[in-house]
């Protein structure tokens, strides 16, 4: 057998005849013969996606009513796990309608931006008018710069502050999410639905955007009078916080608190923190 012949044989073009010789089949006919098999398999997949896709339409209903008794059962829920942390964080996003206002301390590790940052678009495309609240270190950070004008640009509003009590986060003005432990937030969130208890956390969120400086605004320059994280120092400083609890605090490291440190020490002319925290309140630098 030829090359050629063997390639059509392959094809289903040449089929051995009765007498012993081949006889040439019709390319439709071929091809009929060569995908029906094909064809019979994406017909069975696409009934058994079909069938699958009904199932879980079906339990829709059970889902909605789930969630309605679970949010009626309890005004407070504790959800633990990070599996189960994202997924519920996840739902309440995606389920946002109106509003999301958020606190969120400390710096942004890269990761983390890059896992928010499509479900963050995703909800501000659909019309939810998002507040987020950043402590004011993060602006030294290349990828938080990135992140904020990425929000901003969606239509989100951004500022900052120095302090930030703890994460927080308040869907639709109905449901806010806490962390049971500030300082690992990861271990478990608490769901709180109680009117009075949101009121007064959404009071709180307003204390704190009120104060804050907006991102896309530039840090005021230094004059002699402290501003800015110059001054949140020099409060905690005076307060008598040592460098490590001010960078705890204010979100920072203990090496760039050291530096403010001395710098205002410096220009009070202070030989010890007691003394500078004296001067500033001679200045007035502590009203």
């Amino acid at each position: 057998m030829t090359d050629a012949e063997s390639r059509l044989f392959t094809l289903g073009l040449l089929r051995p005849s009765p007498g012993g010789g081949r006889v040439a089949i019709s390319p439709e006919s071929a091809a009929d013969a060569l995908l029906a098999p094909l064809e019979q398999d994406i017909l069975q997949r696409r009934i058994a996606m079909a069938t699958t896709r009904a199932r879980l339409h079906s339990l829709s209903g059970d889902y909605l009513e789930a969630r309605s008794l679970r949010s009626a059962k309890s005004s407070i829920e504790v959800v633990e796990g990070i599996d189960n942390i994202r997924a519920v964080l996840d739902d309440l996003a995606r389920t946002c309608v109106k509003t999301l206002e958020a606190l969120v301390p400390g710096r942004f590790p890269e990761e983390a931006i890059r896992a928010a940052t499509p479900l963050d678009l995703e909800t501000l495309e659909r019309g939810v008018k998002t507040r987020q609240l950043w402590q004011q270190s993060t602006r030294k950070y290349w990828a938080t710069v990135q992140y904020a004008e990425t929000l901003i640009a969606a239509g989100a509003q951004v500022r900052t502050t120095s302090v930030l009590p703890s994460r927080m986060l308040i869907y639709d003005r109905s449901c806010a999410v806490l962390p049971l432990d500030p300082m690992h937030t990861a271990a478990g969130v608490a769901l709180v639905r109680d009117p009075s208890v949101l009121s007064f956390l959404q009071q709180l969120f307003e204390h704190y955007w009120d104060r804050a400086l907006d991102f896309s605004e530039e840090d005021q320059k230094s004059g002699p009078e402290p501003t800015g994280v110059e001054r949140d120092v020099l409060l905690l400083m005076a307060a008598g916080k040592k460098d490590e609890a001010i960078a705890h605090q204010l979100g920072m490291s203990p090496r760039s608190v050291s530096r403010i440190v001395a710098r205002l020490m410096e220009r009070l002319g202070a030989d010890s923190r007691f003394q500078a925290g004296a001067r500033a309140a001679l200045n007035g630098w502590l009203s």
